[in-house]
């Protein structure tokens, strides 16, 4: 074993969680190491996009437009699927669902360059081989392509996968179930005079739409996000292959695609440049950690949770895993941390997790086949396609469903703070690019003249709106409320230095002198 190291933070794992987590620590301040065992980015095709309010967050750091290519903001979407089925947002107020189609690849390399731009060192081919806690901190031994070597960390994340080695290392369960469904999923060629106007025609079956198409005998889904590249999958219920099964193939996909329409399809493997998907998912597992936290370790993102990939809620949950867990670290390290605030990121998260759990098995149980599961998505299908099933849908795939118990009653606290347009025309996200707490005093001026105590650890900012959500809010880092204000007065300015010190510690008097 080689000499060892220390650092504050280590992070295991460079997906788009891991690396978001990374970029978080920099903004505050705090240099993580990012362990990837892999000798590069992954081009494993996994997401084809993101969905949800995350897509917020990624605003406030500028990172939405460093995705997307476009300098506009987000824009919620008009529409979108819950099991296949259609549930439009045209009718929502302050609809919370937004979405980009980028492929996981892309969103690994830039996140990576925006990290490495904050000074994040990445470790490619660095793998963890096992750990052990200590007093301070958790001693990792380490692989890498000139040895083994050993590294002393304060707090370690595990952003490492379903399988990860940091949860099993640390003992952590894993409860849930595994589903008898076999997914697969690959870039195929289909001749050109069967493909048209985003749909399948099928010679001696008909017309399939883009997107998951239910049958008595299972899913089909054909999406061809690309011009020329289209995307076949399939789920098929009931029974599992053996664990010895040999590796998924394109004939095996044409195989379950027969047996699912009933008539063959002329599916081929993919021409052009790769890389190309092509994967197998033997039995569903739906698993959530029992602890996010133990001692000085963490876990987010698939670590903590894997469920079915129906609807694309990962990314959402994993990289608000992420955004929730960063400034809290941040914290510790420097020292203001208030206690229990590293409680609260199991105590918020934990939620959030089982909530999308919940709403994936629910759409991979209203795909299944049967009559009683088509009679149970024309009755689902009629609440869809109501205001109040359609708003209540959009919030569950968003993400907006959980509110954090931040302490404070306003309706508005615990929830991701409201877009706001300032009379000089900026942006409540124009605000948020330094990854602060901000407190915005939208009453002018009291309430940050009641704040000035805690301006090294908080931005405090009076501005003027049109429309305000609040008289003043105080916003964490994270893009969620920890407070809002309903009036003025000395009792309003007590309740939200209360809430200052709760999340960011300690006044440091003198400060309004210095």
């Amino acid at each position: 074993m080689n000499s060892s190291t220390h650092t504050d933070v280590v992070i295991v794992g460079a997906g788009p969680n891991g690396l978001l987590l990374a970029g978080e620590l920099a903004l505050a301040g705090v240099r993580p190491v990012v362990l990837e065992r892999l000798p590069q980015p992954s081009p494993e095709l996994k997401a084809n996009g993101i969905v949800g309010q995350v897509h917020r967050i990624l605003d406030m750091r500028g990172l939405y437009q460093l995705l997307t290519g476009s300098s506009a903001p987000p824009q919620p979407l008009d529409g979108y699927i819950f099991a296949g089925m259609r549930v439009p947002f045209t009718g929502v107020d302050d609809n919370p669902m937004y979405g980009m189609f980028i492929k996981q690849p892309q969103v690994v390399r830039q996140l990576a360059d925006w990290v490495r731009d904050l000074g994040v060192e990445i470790r490619w081919g660095h793998g963890l081989a096992d750990m052990a806690p200590r007093p301070d901190g958790v001693t990792l031994n380490v692989t890498s392509p000139t040895g083994n070597h050993r590294l002393h960390a304060t707090y370690l994340v595990g952003a490492d996968g379903g399988r990860s080695t940091v949860r099993k290392a640390m003992g952590v369960g894993f409860p849930g179930v595994t589903s008898p469904v076999v997914a697969r999923v690959a870039h195929v060629s289909i001749p050109d005079r069967l493909r048209g106007s985003g749909a399948l025609e099928v010679p001696g079956f008909g017309r399939i739409p883009f997107g998951h198409n239910r049958f008595d005998h299972g899913v089909f889904m054909y999406m061809e996000f690309e011009p020329g590249r289209p995307l076949v999958g399939t789920l098929e219920y009931g029974a599992l292959l053996p664990a010895d099964a040999p590796a998924v193939t394109v004939d095996e996909l044409r195989d379950s695609v027969t047996r699912i329409l009933g008539v063959e399809v002329p599916i081929g493997p993919p021409s052009g440049p790769g890389p190309h998907a092509l994967r197998r998912i033997n039995g569903q597992n739906t698993r959530q950690a029992e602890q996010y936290r133990v001692g000085n370790v963490f876990l987010i993102g698939d670590a903590a949770h894997v469920h079915s990939a129906v609807g694309g809620p990962g990314l959402n949950l994993g990289m608000q895993d992420a955004t929730n867990l960063g400034w809290k670290l941040a914290a510790a390290v420097h020292g203001w941390a208030p206690s229990g605030l590293l409680d609260t990121y199991h105590g918020e998260r934990h939620p959030a997790g089982e909530r999308v759990l919940m709403q994936s098995m629910a759409q991979t149980a209203l795909l299944a086949g049967g009559p009683e599961v088509g009679a149970l998505r024309t009755l689902f299908g009629e609440l869809l396609a109501t205001t109040d099933g359609a708003e209540h849908i959009a919030h569950v795939l968003a993400g907006a469903d959980v509110r954090y118990d931040v302490g404070d009653g306003h309706p508005l606290s615990g929830r991701l703070v409201p877009e706001v347009v300032f009379d000089d025309g900026r942006r409540l996200a124009d605000l948020m690019r330094a990854a602060r707490p901000v407190l915005l005093d939208l009453d002018g001026g009291a309430y940050a003249a009641a704040a000035i105590d805690w301006r090294d650890r908080v931005d405090v900012i009076t501005a003027a709106a049109a429309e305000r959500p609040a008289p003043a809010l105080l916003i964490r880092p994270d893009g969620y409320l920890a407070w809002a204000a309903t009036g003025s007065g000395a009792d309003e300015h007590q309740r939200m230095r209360r809430a200052l010190g709760r999340w960011f510690g300690e006044a440091h008097a003198g400060l309004a002198h210095a």
